[in-house]
């Protein structure tokens, strides 16, 4: 009964990404990028030097909210982890090497479509009464739809998109597996650690993630060039099937089946929008509670969010599995990574359990965090103990599950929420400032009630 459900969502994901949320988010995508003329090219360098004066302190922040690097590294924690490592070499093992060309379409047309989301989540924040702000797809979606069950609908899945069952699951079977471990007593620890961070909130996520994030991008970065210049000679042939497949469709799973140009397209879509969070609204939550005073220069940041997510990790992951081979090796999508890693690391099926759970917990935290916004945004009153109560039976649940039958729940989330949020980005489209150069915030017009 379990695996007839789950081979009905399977069937349900395929169709809801092939035929509405791919070509959905490449066409928005595309047209904010040409109203913006390009911004996410053309100022580039000024969206480094936003990063770089936040860092300073030299930008101008209002008295209450998060520091605007903190809700950064909040929003990076929830983008890089077990992602970027497992999930996105999923398009890989299924649509092929081609998938990693979609996957970097995905983060060109992604950063204008997360910079929108942002910008606007920034524009229609709220104060919350306790010194700081909300915000986020529930706020602005209130001036594209009178109906009110639509807001709440984008919580709800919010909140099921905040447990994140996908990463829980790999973590803890990683953890169990590799170290022999007694997997409920992995579970309870993990559970009391991510509520710990969670329920602190956007300041304690990111002080989490700042403290962990910086370290991995450099370690995981460096061990991944070490074992490209051992393979220079592969990189060639490897960037040229990226490009060929990526409009012809090859896979080494899914060719097994049939792998289609469509396949290709919509894997490296998928995995593409999952690990960067594209559309979620997930973002547009976490950075609503910035102290910065201009709304352009936080969303900014989301442009470097995403480079540093696809085009500097991601892409490292999958390069890693092409150049070595074992994409084409029949294994667990969990194993490609730390088998690539293996043929020049000692140790690997020790080390990257321990990785996986940094990276997981960062993940899960900030995922946890927007859910529990949404839950209180849902019930003021009993919102948190329900979700807390949703999260706990999720999260231990989810451990007992495929991997793969955890990342299809979240990619159906994900999905759902990419096209109620996409629509309402295109209906508030004349409402997005694209000048990165802003000294003053632009007035927002009050709500007009129904």
């Amino acid at each position: 009964m379990i695996d007839q459900m789950f081979t009905l969502l399977e069937v349900y994901e395929d169709n809801l990404w092939g035929y509405v949320a791919v070509p959905m988010i490449m066409l928005l995508g595309l047209f904010i990028s040409i109203q913006s003329n390009f911004v996410q090219i053309r100022k580039f360098p000024t969206v480094v030097k936003t990063f770089f004066s936040f860092l300073r302190g030299h930008e101008g922040q209002e008295k209450g909210g998060v520091p605007p690097l903190k809700a950064f590294f909040a929003c990076v924690g929830g983008c890089v982890g077990v992602g970027n490592i497992v999930g996105i070499c999923t398009a890989a093992q299924i649509g092929g090497p081609g998938a990693l060309f979609w996957i970097w379409m995905t983060a060109f047309a992604g950063m204008m479509l997360k910079y929108a989301e942002v910008y606007l989540g920034l524009r229609y924040r709220v104060p919350n009464g306790q010194g700081g702000y909300n915000g986020g797809p529930m706020y602005f979606l209130q001036r594209v739809f009178k109906q009110k069950w639509i807001p709440a609908l984008v919580c709800m899945l919010l909140c099921i998109y905040g447990v994140e069952v996908y990463q829980f699951s790999v973590v803890s079977t990683s953890l169990v597996d590799n170290f022999n471990l007694n997997r409920y007593v992995v579970n309870g620890i993990f559970l009391v650690l991510v509520i710990f961070a969670g329920s602190g909130g956007v300041r304690r996520v990111g002080s989490i993630s700042s403290a962990i994030i910086p370290i991995f991008v450099v370690v995981y970065v460096s061990m991944g060039l070490w074992v490209l210049v051992h393979n220079l000679d592969v990189i060639p042939q490897v960037i040229g099937e990226v490009f060929s497949y990526a409009f012809t469709g090859h896979a080494a799973v899914g060719g097994f089946a049939g792998s289609t140009l469509m396949l290709t397209i919509s894997q490296g879509v998928r995995r593409g929008c999952y690990t960067g969070d594209v559309g979620v609204g997930y973002a547009s939550v976490i950075h609503s509670e910035s102290s910065a005073k201009i709304p352009e220069k936080q969303a900014a940041l989301v442009i470097f969010d995403i480079f540093l997510d696809t085009f500097i990790i991601c892409t490292t992951s999958v390069m890693l599995v092409l150049v070595t081979g074992v994409w084409q090796t029949p294994m667990e999508t969990g194993l490609l990574v730390q088998t690539a890693l293996a043929q020049y690391f000692p140790y690997m099926h020790f080390f990257m359990p321990i990785f996986l759970f940094v990276l997981g917990y960062s993940t899960i935290n900030a995922y946890f965090c927007v859910g529990l916004k949404s839950a209180e945004f849902l019930s003021p009153k009993f919102g948190r103990p329900i979700y807390f109560i949703y999260a706990v039976v999720a999260l231990a649940f989810s451990s007992f599950v495929g991997t793969a039958h955890a990342q299809s729940i979240m990619s159906i989330a994900n999905g759902m929420l990419l096209v109620l949020n996409c629509y309402g980005i295109f209906r508030l489209r004349r409402e997005i400032s694209y000048n990165l150069d802003a000294t003053e915030q632009v007035k927002v017009p009050a709500l007009e009630t129904a």
